[in-house]
């Protein structure tokens, strides 16, 4: 069969083959598991392996490439199923007829890429008893793959994973939990299920992901979702802008989009505010120091200067917005982060001193009119803060919000509402308008853990801002309390007019380096 392979297509091979680093091949060898010989799996060293074995066994041919463009669109390397002629899309439509992945090898893969390290260590110690004393150091596609080994998991008795996940992670079991109600429901129908791409929804200028309840193996439903959908799409109307016929619906957009410039000699400065301790009634907001830490190092890897403030008044806050505005050195620099962590309520943030200082205000500093050095550049702001009321919470979460005054209660603000009124804008807002946003004392926020969990994964995959915060969406909906009743939804908003693509760092992400095994 290999004689008949033209040269053209071992060509493109190779070129995906390069472009695949170590944990891409290994994610290849996991979803391939239930397709191919295990022992020859086993002896696999690179993608150009898998593709042998796949054309071996007839899977793959150069008429028919669709199950390397589903495994590529699986992990999320979508930049490279155009050397294959597909496009995310297409893929998507014939998912259904031709997929080959199985859901119970989609479900293992979606929880693997949700254990952190630490999690990971803890379902070692979990499972030690069933894991061979030789083997210290597992990923968690090789810690899966060893549990099917021994029969301890398959696709029809994944109790022991529930166990596990029920001590580690409420989100890990909701991962399998989905996985299980779908067999019962869907025993006879397709092969696959869907997997969640990112499709902002158009209404004026600014541009808001909608609240997805469809996500990559299970619905997520959630009440803060219903409950605010309404309210989400009245603000747009309000900005008086609209987009010019050709851009009315993402498809026509996505074809005409081209991506910012992103090769200066200075990638851009990031500011991480970091405010911890409040002078009166607000609490200390436990936690936050990991997530500053995070942040600095994910976006110093991304090739920006990262600059960390900790414990700002509101008049500082602003007074060192003035400050980074007038800088004349942005005019080297390819874009302009700033991530605040903080108290505070609907579109506005707290300082130090427990004084608003609004999201609105922060942003237009950098407006083309007052920082003509970042007019056409993108501007990114992150906010890690409540947007509502506060929830009573189990001890080891806390809320970012102060307990309300209901007499005091100023009124609702949305993210579209915040975000200034020009081009090259993105909010990122822990949470819709009207909800607390979650932060554990010793993790960090949920909002940011995933922001720098998915930046890590996907930059190097060389995915756009939307679709990364898309991932983040998907990853913090999917996350409930210890108890499954508190829940979370982020709303991005943007004003962005290119995709938005980090270069891919020549360093490994800043998990790897620091992994402990």
């Amino acid at each position: 069969m290999e004689d008949d392979v033209s040269l053209k297509f071992r060509q493109q091979l190779l070129l995906i083959d390069e472009n695949l680093v170590a944990e891409d091949v290994a994610a290849l060898k996991f979803l391939c598991t239930d397709l191919l010989p295990f022992k020859k799996l086993e002896s696999v060293e690179s993608a150009v392996d898998i593709f042998q074995l796949l054309m071996a066994e007839e899977y793959l041919n150069e008429e028919d490439t669709f199950l390397l463009a589903e495994l590529l669109y699986r992990i999320k390397c979508h930049s490279l199923l155009k050397k294959l002629g597909y496009t995310k899309e297409k893929v998507q439509e014939c998912l259904h007829e031709k997929g080959r992945v199985s859901p119970y090898r989609q479900m293992l893969y979606e929880l693997s890429e949700n254990i952190s390290n630490e999690m990971l260590k803890d379902i070692i110690f979990l499972l030690q008893n069933h894991l061979p004393k030789r083997r210290i150091t597992l990923s968690a596609l090789e810690l899966l793959i060893l549990l099917e080994k021994q029969g301890l998991l398959t696709e029809n008795n994944v109790q022991m994973l529930e166990e596990v996940c029920m001590n580690v992670s409420p989100d890990l079991l909701e991962t399998v939990n989905c996985y299980k109600r779908a067999k019962v429901s869907l025993p006879q129908q397709e092969n696959t299920l869907p997997v969640k791409e990112s499709s902002p929804s158009h209404t004026g200028a600014i541009r808001v992901f909608p609240s997805s309840q469809e996500t990559s193996i299970k619905s997520v439903v959630s009440n803060i979702n219903d409950n605010k959908a309404a309210n989400l799409t009245p603000g747009f109307s309000e900005m008086n802008m609209e987009l010019p016929g050709e851009f009315s619906n993402v498809e026509n957009e996505s074809k005409k989009m081209t991506s910012y410039k992103m090769d200066g000699p200075h990638r851009g400065f990031c500011l991480v505010i970091n405010n911890v301790n409040f002078d009166r009634s607000l609490q200390e907001r436990k936690g936050s120091c990991k997530d500053a830490g995070e942040l600095e190092r994910v976006f110093t890897w991304l090739g920006l200067d990262v600059r960390t403030y900790t414990d700002l008044t509101s008049q500082e806050i602003k007074d060192l917005m003035r400050t980074w505005q007038h800088l004349q050195d942005h005019k080297d620099r390819d874009c302009f982060i700033c991530c605040i962590l903080s108290h505070g309520e609907s579109g506005a943030i707290y300082g130090k001193d427990e004084e608003l200082v609004s999201i609105r205000t922060i942003m237009s500093y950098f407006t083309a009119k007052q920082c003509p050095q970042l007019a056409e550049k993108p501007k990114l702001f992150f906010i890690q803060a409540c947007q509502g009321k506060e929830i009573q919470c189990p001890v080891y979460i806390e809320a970012d919000a102060r307990i309300p005054d209901l007499s005091s209660m100023q009124q609702s603000i949305s993210a579209s509402e915040s975000i200034p009124e020009e081009a090259d804008f993105l909010l990122g807002m822990a949470t819709i308008d009207g909800y607390v946003s979650f932060r554990h004392v010793q993790q960090g926020a949920w909002y940011i853990q995933a922001l720098c969990s998915k930046l890590q994964l996907l930059v190097p995959r060389g995915e756009d801002i939307l679709s990364i915060l898309t991932e983040v969406n998907e990853d913090v909906g999917r996350r409930v309390d210890r108890l499954g009743t508190k829940k979370q939804m982020p709303q991005p908003a943007y004003t962005l007019r290119r995709k938005f693509i980090f270069p891919i760092p020549t360093d490994p992400p800043p998990s790897q380096q620091h992994r402990g095994f």
